[in-house]
């Protein structure tokens, strides 16, 4: 079950203003790149559901967080049906992140009051996202769209909380972009845990770099 309600994983995600995501199949890794982030301050963790047995996997390493990792919230991504979202909910995820808009998953997820983010690309798929109770919208893919977007739809809906992920990198500019734009947090994946990062095990230079970038955001945001 759940250890956090939507509203205060939505919280810590505006007061971080980062999701760190990664998926790998061992379970010992993935508790080493855990702790290397929990390290550098992250208190957020996406761990996206895209291999086989991807679940047993996210069950022991949400264990080892909730026992070894106090504060840290973890959640699943890349979930596209409700079947899986219950499933993963039955395994303690306190987030559901998913690349398109459905009703079906914010039903089940409402239903326990776990906070849903829907992959969405246009304004009217974002206030469809909010209308089902959708806390903080997933713009997928950021790149395609970029901060410019987030801009623009902001104007008419300045309420609208929006998570972009993809098109995000660890820098400063491209970080003040979005930002700027008016994101509450950004999702980044192999940009921030990369593969040359878990081939080589290299645990505290991804502390480091975790530390960095929220340092970056924190500047930016005051």
């Amino acid at each position: 079950m759940a250890q956090y309600t939507r509203l205060e994983v939505a919280s810590v995600m505006k007061e971080s203003g980062m999701v760190p995501l990664f998926f790998h199949p061992d379970v010992e890794l993935g508790k080493k790149v855990l702790k290397a982030c929990y390290d550098g301050g992250a208190r957020l963790i996406e761990f996206t559901s895209r291999g086989d047995f991807a679940f047993e996997v996210f069950g022991e390493l949400n264990y080892f967080a909730t026992k070894e990792l106090p504060g840290m919230i973890m959640g699943v991504g890349s979930i596209t049906d409700a079947a899986a979202a219950s499933l993963y909910i039955q395994l303690g995820a306190n987030f559901i992140i998913t690349p398109v808009l459905r009703e079906d998953i914010a039903l089940i997820c409402n239903r326990r009051k776990i906070l849903w983010s829907p992959g969405c690309g246009s304004l009217t798929e974002i206030a469809k996202a909010e209308e089902l109770g959708c806390e903080i919208v997933k713009l997928f893919p950021g790149d395609i769209y970029g901060p410019k977007f987030v801009k623009a739809i902001k104007r008419p809906q300045p309420w609208t909380s929006v998570m972009p992920t993809g098109g995000v990198s660890p820098t400063e500019d491209n970080l003040k972009a979005w930002f700027e734009a008016g994101v509450t947090c950004v999702g980044m994946g192999s940009q921030l845990i990369s593969k040359d990062i878990l081939a080589n095990k290299d645990f505290d230079g991804l502390t480091q770099k975790i530390r960095e970038v929220l340092k970056i955001i924190k500047k930016i945001k005051k």
